[in-house]
């Protein structure tokens, strides 16, 4: 006859083994799980695909040769060393851009064409214009050039395919990231028409409209942030974090979130963050966070700090 404290501790023993059994994943959940990581990796290697293919567009940020401030008067530009401004890529003469009353014309020197159409000049719009900036196309195509209002001034955008910033681009680096970092968030909105002034790299600051704001919780710990909309159908999110300066990007990243549903719900993607245009070119204009956008937090997903190749530093 068996003991009663020995047939005790074999039940126990039988129901532990059964309990493990249970708590082991089938196959089915495997190849479940399997599935999901592998669709996870897809999606992120397709947007990050497309994101280094629109970075290294002829005409992507990483084109930007110069950004050359054009105060009323005029302006000879050119390549040549007898311009006032001088260009790093194209025609030795560009032509002459004159600006008054807060409007740019323009007298090609060299072969040109304005919005497509072969052109001898004329009056530009600049970016701030409901038809957006003339675009003025040099070198057969290769390099671009606009106008660009900012804090109440004009300035010349220039864009030349054969950039160096665009034929030694040294590639992009993430933080490791994880589905963990697919954030359910609630969006809060302000009244209609509120702004929130947006201060950018070169010192310049702007109202631009602040629709809401967005709250999520990581670890328990909540957290705010403030959301832009520039009229792309989405939120606009520019924010420091606690890798910012140590492995991100220090004047913050960027974060394109989809708009709310009906119920204020939606997902904030930060294996999505990337950097602003400012971390691949000086010639950029960039928006950094707002105050109200600095975490307390270590956003260890999306893009990490750009490290120019060695062919690339001595333009550091």
């Amino acid at each position: 006859m068996v003991p009663a404290r020995t047939l005790t501790l074999l039940v126990a023993a039988l129901l532990l083994a059964a309990c493990n059994r249970s708590a082991e994943p089938s196959a089915a959940q495997l190849a479940a799980k399997a599935k999901a990581a592998a669709e996870f990796a897809a999606s992120e290697q397709a947007w990050r695909d497309q994101r280094r293919a629109e970075l290294t567009r002829p005409d992507g940020w990483t084109s930007l040769v110069g950004l050359h401030w054009l105060d009323p008067g005029t302006h000879r530009v050119g390549s040549a060393a007898d311009n006032g401004i001088r260009l790093l890529l194209g025609p030795a003469h560009l032509g002459v851009f004159s600006v008054r009353d807060g409007k740019a014309r323009f007298v090609a020197d060299a072969a040109v064409t304005v919005d497509g159409a072969p052109s001898k000049g004329g009056t530009l719009r600049s970016d701030a214009d409901a038809g957006g900036p003339s675009v003025i196309a040099f070198d057969d195509g290769k390099g671009l050039a606009t106008v660009i209002a900012r804090g109440g001034r004009l300035a010349l955008r220039v864009k030349h395919a054969d950039a160096d910033s665009r034929t030694h681009f040294g590639g992009l680096e993430y933080w490791p990231g994880g589905p963990q970092w697919r954030v359910q968030a609630r969006f809060l909105p302000h009244p209609p028409g509120k702004t929130l002034p947006i201060t950018n790299i070169i010192g310049t600051t702007d109202e631009i409209p602040n629709p809401g704001v967005v709250e999520f919780s990581r670890n328990g710990t909540p957290y705010r942030l403030e959301a832009l909309d520039e009229g792309e159908g989405t939120l606009f999110l520019v924010f420091a974090d606690r890798t910012s300066g140590h492995g991100s990007y220090g004047a913050g990243r960027f974060l394109d979130a989809p708009m709310p549903d009906a119920q204020g719900r939606l997902v904030l993607d930060f294996n999505r963050a990337y950097n602003p245009p400012c971390a691949f070119t000086p010639f950029a204009t960039c928006p950094l966070p707002p105050p109200e956008n600095r975490l307390d937090l270590r956003v260890e997903a999306g893009e990490k700090a750009y490290r120019k190749p060695a062919a690339s530093t001595k333009d550091a």
